[in-house]
């Protein structure tokens, strides 16, 4: 068994979710879901992660947009098979709006890819921070999900969005050093952000005996030391699907939907809290606020 979840193909619907009515009586549309994946290193596969989880949602019939925020080494575009002509350096330098930055993704997704080697994104200051946030606000109104693809660590951008977001999905594997860089992310996020829901995956595990004792330690750890601990929604196998989806430029739910990595991947985009990833106030005027 690959993990907890029951894997089955996917099937294109809907997710009916009634909106308010204004005081005129038009439905009022709700502001996209946010949910933020993201790593304590380097190396975990969180981006292929990432991108797999955008495609499983918008085949489960969602309108879904992947931020690629991995400040200056963005690779979202590459593993989506894209050429995107701006990204978000532009958007931050205010050449271009975060709409016009969108390319067209696999299955109707979107994608505003990141800049690949801008010293802007690596270390923008708060004000261009602010004035990025402020252009992807708008995004939030095009949208039932955002998926922000983070960088490895605990950069100031990282930290904002932690701060902003409801829902964060934690992608390590079970070496020492990507769960030690790990549980350092996890505690910075739950200092900022104490009713952060927080779902922790294994990735590129070489079988499940491994998966488990790494997920064991990670809980152990946090219970310990912070009297928390996240929820351990899947892992993920090491398969050659992957290494070959990546060549291809074809995300592994779409070239092989039947490898063990792709079913894992796509049980856990089913994960419930990805359904209820909304805050009081639009993400990104939260993530303005954890600037100042």
């Amino acid at each position: 068994m690959l993990n907890r979840f029951q894997f089955s193909r996917l099937r294109p619907r809907r997710r009916s979710n009634a909106p308010a009515k204004d005081p005129k009586g038009a439905p009022a549309k709700a502001p996209a879901r946010v949910v933020c994946i993201a790593s304590g290193k380097g190396g975990t596969g969180k981006s292929v992660m990432a991108s797999n989880l955008a495609l499983a949602r918008t085949r489960m019939g969602e309108r879904v947009l992947l931020v690629d925020f991995d400040a200056g080494l963005a690779n979202a575009h590459l593993l989506l098979g894209l050429a995107p002509d701006f990204d978000l350096g532009h958007v931050m330098e205010g050449r271009v709006s975060a709409h016009d930055a969108l390319v067209d993704g696999p299955l109707g997704m979107k994608l505003l890819s990141g800049g690949v080697g801008r010293d802007a994104l690596i270390n923008p200051t708060r004000r261009e921070l602010d004035r990025l946030f402020k252009s992807l606000r708008a995004m939030e109104d095009e949208f039932d999900l955002i998926i922000i693809d983070h960088g490895a660590g605990m950069g100031y951008s990282t930290v904002a969005h932690l701060a902003a977001t409801s829902t964060l999905i934690l992608v390590t594997n079970h070496e020492v050093t990507a769960l030690s860089d790990g549980y350092a992310l996890y505690k910075r996020a739950m200092m900022v952000n104490k009713s952060l829901r927080v779902g922790l995956v294994v990735n590129r595990a070489p079988d499940e005996r491994l998966a488990q004792a790494a997920w064991e330690r990670f809980r152990a750890a946090s219970q310990r030391f912070l009297g928390l601990q996240p929820e351990f929604i899947g892992w993920v196998p090491a398969d050659p699907a992957v290494g070959h989806s990546v060549q291809a430029r074809i995300p592994a739910v779409m070239s092989a939907p039947e490898s063990a990595a792709a079913k894992a991947i796509s049980g856990i985009a089913q994960w419930t809290p990805i359904d209820h990833a909304r805050t009081t106030s639009a993400f990104y005027e939260r993530a303005r606020k954890a600037l100042r």
